[in-house]
């Protein structure tokens, strides 16, 4: 099969630090090519890849990411440029590209389907509801798609790791851990709050690049750190799969709802649990009592931490390889190109057969 994928072309593939969703597309570009698909990256330049590399910029300009959006519009154009060449197209960036998307296949007829990364927020729904007569979605969980009742969805996908490369050790150290960015949204004002009470180590890794991560770090995490709560900054690959594998346990104390969270599947594959707050796809991802605890308030993390040696970390690395591995996360998107490949134009005019969910 002719695939053209096409990724954010903000950071390089594979990431070396932040960048969840240029993860889950390097595993996926990697594994079409490994079961022998012509696939064709659309990244920026200095991507790594075993398919065949098509960019714009060749270094990923990632200081641009929040004044230059026409960055953005001008790697969309090289990609749909190049439709004809594809069986189908699969698009992972953001909502000027998927615009392309709806006018390339009307004027081409490629198939195209988006992955949707973010929340189905009002804004959200308002823009791809008007994409749904062009564009077929696949959605990152249950919750996510959900909240967009009216798109045509191929299939529900959960995000993957390559569960292999990440260490694994039964033997903790006695820390707590809390990766992502430093915005309020992802609560690591709630995980050092958990610290301060427990008066336990914390360690905290994540990107403060950019002005609201700035401020909310000095406002919200700055003023407590000390010798026993601990900013590594953005850690590199190596570094963060070495802090999950030794923590006791992952704090995952979000305030949005998180359409996914790869910081959960990355843990669990370290054999480390979670304890995380009951919000968007956290109960399709932690299973409550087996790979870590789903509570509501600060409160009850606390109480939950207390419990968190009774979570066996070899279960934990199960669960993840059993429902997170790389193999299952690309034969089920093979399964939705043959889908939309069988289909041919009628979706377009509104002939829907049932959604497929894998």
């Amino acid at each position: 099969m002719r695939i053209g994928l096409i990724a954010p072309p903000w950071f390089p593939l594979p990431p070396k630090g932040y960048g969840g969703i240029e993860l889950v597309v390097h595993l996926l570009t990697e594994g079409l090519v490994a079961r022998g698909h012509d696939v064709t990256l659309f990244a920026s330049g200095d991507s790594k890849t075993l398919a065949r590399l098509s960019f714009v910029y060749s270094r990923a300009p990632s200081e641009k990411i929040a004044t230059h959006g026409h960055i953005e519009i001008i790697h969309g154009l090289e990609a749909y440029s190049q439709a004809r060449e594809f069986d189908v197209i699969h698009d992972h960036d953001g909502l000027a590209s998927r615009a392309m998307g709806v006018l390339v296949h009307r004027l081409v007829g490629t198939p195209v389907v988006a992955t949707l990364h973010g929340p189905a927020d009002p804004l959200t729904q308002e823009i791809l509801s008007s994409m749904r007569h062009g564009l077929r979605f696949i959605a990152i969980s249950e919750y996510q798609r959900g909240g967009l009742p009216e798109l045509p969805f191929v299939a529900t996908i959960p995000n993957a790791i390559d569960i292999d490369s990440i260490p694994f050790s039964a033997e903790k150290d006695d820390y707590l851990l809390f990766i992502g960015r430093m915005i309020a949204d992802k609560g690591a004002h709630n995980a050092v709050e958990v610290a301060r009470r427990l008066e336990s180590r914390l360690i905290l890794a994540g990107k403060v690049n950019e002005e609201p991560e700035r401020r909310y770090f000095a406002k919200s995490i700055e003023p407590f750190l000390s010798d026993r709560i601990y900013y590594r900054g953005e850690v590199d690959t190596a570094t963060k799969d070495e802090l999950y594998r030794r923590a006791r346990c992952t704090l995952f104390p979000i305030q949005w709802p998180e359409p996914f969270g790869l910081v959960m599947i990355e843990s669990l594959a370290a054999g480390t649990p979670v304890i995380a707050f009951r919000r968007g796809s956290v109960p399709e991802v932690i299973e409550h009592g087996r790979t870590g605890f789903i509570v509501d308030t600060v409160d009850e993390m606390v109480e939950a931490v207390g419990q968190i040696d009774n979570i066996d970390p070899g279960e934990c690395r199960r669960a993840a390889k059993e429902r997170f591995g790389v193999e299952r996360f690309i034969t089920a998107h093979e399964r939705a190109y043959r889908t939309l490949l069988d289909e041919g134009p009628s979706w377009v005019t509104g002939s829907l057969p049932g959604p497929l969910v894998v």
